[in-house]
């Protein structure tokens, strides 16, 4: 049955068939090759009870935060500020990407939505100011990746609610390990600029008064996530409704700003439904492979295989790591996500490791997956944005950030307590 799901699913993934498609169609294979009853039967009780699952509510609330900021001109603002305090730094206007990134991160949720806003407002900049274009966008698609990181994560929640874990221990878990990686971007940033100067363009100051008055623009992404997060952790609200508040607060701050109007309301709810439509679909086809996969034996077969491998948990846990290294060179991140984790954390967790903490190096995996080609999706995000050039100089310019990530892993298995230490002081 291993057999036939890898080779079926590189298969039907081959053919360019959506994801959500060849999640059922290996669920309805499963069940009519290794099945000794109609587990179909339950496809319709499935899909209802997935649904209307309250957790998943939360997605199209922050792709809507997302799409609103997005459309506003709050990632501007964000930009500008931040441009302003980290300049002078080895690296330029390159640490900015980071910088802004990992604000942004904090409010959108989504990877893409993180690089594709960056790209969109520094792209311009590079041009003007003549910054080596190969680590300028390499930082911008790296840093985007942390928006399935740093809370709030649609990933994380996708992970909770396919691994009945907590969403909320998620993305306490979730905060200090992208913080970490936000600041390893910028170490690596500059340590490859002191190697290389060109590489980092100009290194401007901006007078201290200016830097002050900049960090007016930063106030809307700050008190979004603190009413979010804050929400979340105090236990006013759980993450659905923490979300309903970012929309409420991002149409407040777009009123204020002079962006709120029906066009871009419009638009913002159209992007919110193709987004969501296509998250659901995915998740609902995991959900019933996921059935699938269970009921016939699949996770029993698969511990069996690692077992009579003869490795100790740390061995199977660095197969499993490098496995989601090389699928990710293949296949899209939450795709990637969402097939491999009813085959994958029912032994994780038999061997003994916490279901928060490899949830986190999971998304770390994720993250890298984002920016490693073939299939990377933020290097093609960020190659739409610029006006010429190739993707390879994208894929160049990430490779130092894939190091910092690599790293990260590594910590993470070192350090469990990178990622369990503020749940564990939470409870």
């Amino acid at each position: 049955m291993l057999s036939f799901v890898s080779v079926g699913l590189l298969g039907l993934l081959s053919l360019s068939i959506p994801v959500g498609i060849v999640l059922f169609l290996l669920g309805f294979g499963i069940d009519q090759f290794f099945s000794a009853f109609p587990l179909t039967r339950g496809l319709g009780s499935m899909v209802w009870s997935t649904s209307e699952n309250a957790a998943l509510i939360a997605i199209p609330f922050f792709v809507l935060l997302g799409e609103i900021l997005v459309r506003t001109g709050i990632a501007a603002r964000t930009y500008s500020a931040l441009d302003r305090w980290v300049s002078w730094l080895p690296g330029g206007l390159v640490h900015a990407n980071v910088a802004t990134a990992t604000m942004f991160s904090a409010t959108s949720g989504s990877s893409v939505a993180t690089a594709a806003t960056v790209a969109t407002v520094a792209m311009p900049q590079a041009d003007r100011l003549g910054y080596d274009p190969k680590l300028f966008s390499g930082a911008i698609a790296a840093g985007g990746t942390l928006g399935i990181m740093i809370p709030p994560s649609i990933n994380l929640i996708v992970y909770g609610f396919l691994t009945q874990t907590s969403i909320p221990q998620l993305f306490l878990a979730g905060l200090l390990p992208g913080i970490l990686l936000a600041l390893a971007f910028l170490a690596v940033t500059a340590a490859v600029c002191l190697v290389n100067p060109k590489l980092g363009g100009e290194r401007r100051t901006f007078p201290f008064r200016e830097m002050l008055l900049g960090l007016a623009d930063l106030l809307p992404i700050i008190l979004l996530f603190s009413a979010i997060i804050g929400s979340i952790y105090k236990g006013w609200a759980t993450p659905t409704e923490a979300a309903s508040v970012g929309v409420a607060g991002a149409l407040a701050i777009a009123a204020l700003f002079g962006g709120l109007n029906t066009r871009m309301i419009g638009e913002a709810l159209i992007g919110t439904v193709r987004v969501t439509a296509m998250i659901m679909l995915v998740v609902i086809g995991a959900s019933f492979l996921n059935f699938t996969l269970s009921a016939a034996g699949l996770s029993q077969e698969l511990r069996g295989f690692l077992e009579g491998l003869g490795f100790g948990p740390l061995q199977t846990l660095l197969v499993i790591v490098a496995m989601y290294i090389v699928l990710g060179f293949f296949i899209e991140t939450l795709s990637l996500m969402v097939i491999t984790i009813p085959i994958v954390v029912p032994i994780v967790i038999s061997l003994g490791y916490d279901p928060v903490w490899f949830g986190i190096l999971m998304i770390v995996l994720i993250e890298m997956a984002l920016i490693t080609p073939p299939v990377g999706l933020n290097l093609f995000v960020v190659q739409s944005a610029r006006r010429g050039g190739s993707i390879a100089e994208v894929m160049l310019g990430a490779i130092p950030y894939v190091l910092a990530m690599l790293a990260m892993v590594a910590a993470l298995i070192a350090l469990p307590q990178i990622a369990l230490y503020l749940p564990m002081a939470m409870r």
